[in-house]
């Protein structure tokens, strides 16, 4: 039987944040460069969340004109982005392409002097982000990536849960997903040979540092296999095991499932646990457990496009406030550590260092 916890710990555990703040009053209208399928959902969250978009670009004008009709019609359609970014107003750039040329776009908005929100993952090479950075600051304007489940709300409540101190110093993450990715077939992603440990789960690798902060990563060993039947050229089976200092963590993705999808979540620290189930990343129910009781928070929102939302308005908001995001590229190219250690390590088949990989693993 489940021990409630009482009045005044349930408050505090209700009190916990997870919802977006909503963006400042009076924000910079956003140029979004790429129109792709991953665009409509960052649209989807800045509409709901009040913000204007000033600009659609994409080489393909069909595509940023049906954008632009469901979403913002009185938005401006550009074929280049170079010309949006002489002629557009507003001083914030959504670059959602495809990594291989994100690059090159983002040092040009950069020289502009805007202020970019990068997609995921946001470079193959770590000194291409160092490099981006350093003209960033020197620019000084601020350089983000778009590490939208930080805002999940499942992961948004165990990361606040964390770090405001209530599991107390964490130790243990466990992370799976069983789950069907086999949408991709037919789509650019079909012709990803690391789909699953970096497209997909450079989500996985930057919750596992927002989960066990001030662990220091010290190993990376992971493999990957295909399904029984599969099709597709990417492995669709990985796993994946990190040896921290103080702590350790183990990722599992298993993206054939077609029955009975489940994924999970289990933080351990030593205070307490907080623990996450559902039959997918939209549908998370999420437990809290300590020595004061079990509390179970009736989250509200969805990871998509919720996410979206959250990291446009944590940009916006370190704008605002002349900060650094917590989105920050520069902490983000930890999360890509891990993401190459374990690429490389799949390759070796042993123990990689995060760090000593620089580039993503051809």
């Amino acid at each position: 039987m489940k021990n409630p916890p009482d009045q005044a710990t349930a408050t505090s555990f209700s009190s916990i944040p997870y919802q977006p703040s909503p963006p400042p009053k009076d924000s910079s209208p956003i140029i979004l460069v790429g129109c792709g399928g991953i665009a409509r959902r960052h649209l989807e969250g800045y509409r709901d969340a009040g913000l204007r978009v000033e600009a659609l670009v994409d080489p393909r004008l069909s595509a940023a004109d049906a954008l632009r009709d469901e979403f913002y019609p009185a938005a401006k359609v550009y074929q280049d982005y170079r010309e949006a970014l002489r002629t557009a107003a507003g001083n914030v750039v959504d670059v959602t392409t495809h990594p291989d040329i994100r690059p090159s776009i983002i040092r040009d908005c950069l020289l502009a002097r805007k202020h970019v929100l990068s997609q995921k993952p946001f470079v193959l090479d770590l000194a291409v982000g160092e490099s981006l950075i350093e003209l960033a600051e020197r620019q000084r304007v601020l350089l983000a990536v778009n590490q939208n489940g930080r805002w999940a709300p499942h992961f948004a409540f165990m990361r606040n849960a964390v770090a405001a101190g209530h599991l107390g110093k964490t130790f243990a993450v466990r992370m799976s997903c069983d789950w069907d990715h086999t949408w991709v077939a037919g789509t650019p992603f079909e012709h990803v040979r690391d789909l699953l440990l970096y497209d997909y789960a450079i989500h996985w690798f930057d919750m596992v540092r927002c989960l066990l902060p001030g662990a220091t990563a010290e190993r990376v060993y992971a493999t990957t296999g295909r399904a029984p039947g599969q099709q597709l050229m990417p492995d669709l089976l990985g796993q994946v095991l990190i040896d921290f200092d103080t702590a350790q963590a183990s990722l599992t993705f298993d993206a054939m499932v077609r029955y009975g999808s489940e994924e999970r979540t289990y933080v351990a620290g030593t205070k307490g646990v907080v623990k996450s189930c559902g039959t997918g990343n939209q549908d998370q129910q999420v437990t809290i457990t300590s020595a004061e009781g079990v509390f179970q928070p009736q989250l509200q929102g969805k990871w998509f496009p919720d996410g979206f939302r959250g990291t446009m308005s944590e940009l916006l908001w370190s704008i605002a406030e002349n900060r650094r995001p917590s989105i920050d590229a520069s902490d983000n190219l930890l999360s890509l550590e891990l993401c190459f250690a374990a690429l490389q390590s799949v390759r070796s088949g042993r123990a990689e260092r995060p760090g000593t990989v620089r580039r993503l693993p051809t």
